[in-house]
């Protein structure tokens, strides 16, 4: 069994079987920050790009988001919130190995300066954290608080060995198990099976490599049934291998001990059972999570003030806000926008995916961004109430291009506290196009009427207005000439 995890530690390395140090190695990442300078200054020969490029702020909410995807990890292993706490304040160097291995992952990402949402962190890590559960079983908090060094020989039962070569081993095992022909010159029936679903091999062993159980899973004991369950709910054959795609576990669940009682809750709750097929092509997730958490999660909601009504529509509309921690997510991104005066109840009514964004890596750069341009804390949480979805665009690609061409407009900076919605509009398809049209007819017309009306409301809205225009200076021309 191997004591450490199968990603090499950036200031660690083996000779002769022997764990050394090494300087620690800058991370190759970095994201929109002068660009075209850093590409010229900073890269190497590989490509890599220094972690020092990267704002302290976003940094520090990556390990941040890092270190609540590990206390929710051990959460679900059982442990209680005290222990989880007490094990996390012990993390530091695996927090920082778990960032370096999101760096590492979505590198692309970093180098067009694409931050990642909370959900694409959790699915980064999870499948790790999984396999370093699997390979150490009950040592992992050893691992946890004295990584990257070995936990204690008196808790191990096998050698020291290089990080990688166990889990490598294992996952070669499994990818060995489904690719592999029998004696009849066929593939295993549970990947037959999979294959006649619309699944190709190619798929099945990506699912192997980061969930080596899925290639162990039996077809009559946990795939079929899993699968004849999830087609009597309607979701079409056709979306079948990208549920497990997204979420293999989903096999693994009992049908009768854990599925139907949780599908029962959440209907009780409110979900619409018309549109569980919906809800779970969307996050199948949704059905791997134990009672406990929905229910943490929908108690939270009623803190909130939601109604059992609201709450059903929420977990339909974005099931996956049952992934996001209370203590770590929700409640305070919720304190936080009260601090703007938002209406907390009605913004997770109208816009739940808001809760999974990062205070310091999303909503604080937002709230700057309006604030320096002259928009007071309350005009912006009346924003926030009126348009739920204004934090979840980017800053580089939709709010800072939108407000250039707005200052060209000649509206006043209130017509954006009336009408925040305007962001939520393409620039080049909508926004330039039906604005030309009305300075060129030399009308004025509201922000909304020129965004918000379908193309034959707006036409009648416009020509409206222009033979409103000419009656008018019509009738100003015919007192002008009897004067």
């Amino acid at each position: 069994m191997s004591a450490f995890p199968a990603i090499r530690y950036s200031n660690l390395y083996y000779l002769d079987g022997r764990l050394l140090s090494s300087p620690r190695t800058q991370l190759s990442v970095t994201r929109r920050l002068s660009f075209c300078q850093a590409k010229s200054a900073d890269a190497g020969v590989d490509g890599s790009f220094s972690s020092r490029l990267m704002p302290a702020s976003l940094l520090a909410a990556e390990k941040e988001e890092a270190k609540a995807v590990l206390t929710l990890f051990l959460k679900k292993r059982g442990l209680s919130n005290a222990v989880a706490a007490r094990t996390i304040k012990s993390s530091d160097e695996l927090i920082d190995h778990l960032v370096s291995r999101l760096h590492s992952i979505h590198k692309s990402r970093y180098l067009v300066g694409r931050e990642l949402s909370t959900l694409e962190i959790r699915d980064a890590l999870i499948p790790y954290l999984e396999s370093l559960l699997e390979d150490q079983g009950s040592i992992l908090l050893d691992l946890v608080e004295n990584f990257p060094n070995q936990p204690d020989k008196e808790k191990s039962i096998a050698p020291v060995s290089p990080p990688d070569l166990t889990v490598n081993a294992k996952k070669l095992k499994a990818l060995s198990r489904v690719s592999e022909t029998g004696p009849d010159g066929l593939l295993p029936p549970h990947i037959l099976y999979l294959i006649d679903l619309g699944m190709n091999l190619d798929q099945i062993k990506g699912i192997t490599s980061r969930f080596p159980a899925f290639a162990y899973y039996s077809l009559e004991g946990k795939i079929k049934p899993i699968v004849e369950f999830l087609l009597d709910l309607g979701i079409a054959k056709t979306d079948l291998p990208t549920i497990l795609v997204k979420r293999p576990q989903l096999c693994g669940i009992s049908l009768s001990e854990n599925l139907i009682p949780t599908m029962a809750f959440l209907e009780d709750l409110g979900v619409d059972k018309r549109r569980w097929a919906k809800v779970i092509y969307r996050f199948p997730a949704l059905l791997t999570y134990s009672r406990q958490k929905v229910e943490a999660t929908v108690a939270f909601l009623y803190e909130m003030g939601l109604s059992a009504e609201s709450i059903g529509k929420i977990l339909t509309r974005c099931p996956n806000i049952i992934s996001y921690s209370v203590e770590d997510k929700l409640r305070p991104t919720s304190e936080y926008f009260q601090s703007l005066g938002v209406d907390v109840a009605l913004l997770l009514h109208r816009c739940p995916q808001t809760f999974g964004l990062s205070i310091e890596a999303n909503l604080k750069p937002v709230t700057e961004f309006f604030m320096k341009r002259g928009y007071s804390v309350a005009e912006i949480g009346t924003m926030i109430t009126r348009y739920g979805a204004l934090y979840t665009f980017s800053l580089a690609e939709n709010l800072l291009p939108k407000w250039e061409f707005f200052l060209t407009m000649d509206y006043s900076n209130e017509e954006l506290v009336k009408f925040p919605q305007y962001f939520g509009y393409s620039l080049e398809e909508r926004i330039k196009p039906r604005y030309a049209l009305v300075k060129e007819s030399g009308v004025r017309l509201l922000l909304n009427q020129i965004l918000s009306l379908s193309y034959d409301n707006f036409d009648k809205t416009l020509r409206k207005k222009i033979k409103k225009m000419h009656s008018d200076k019509a009738i100003i021309d015919t007192s002008s000439s009897k004067d």
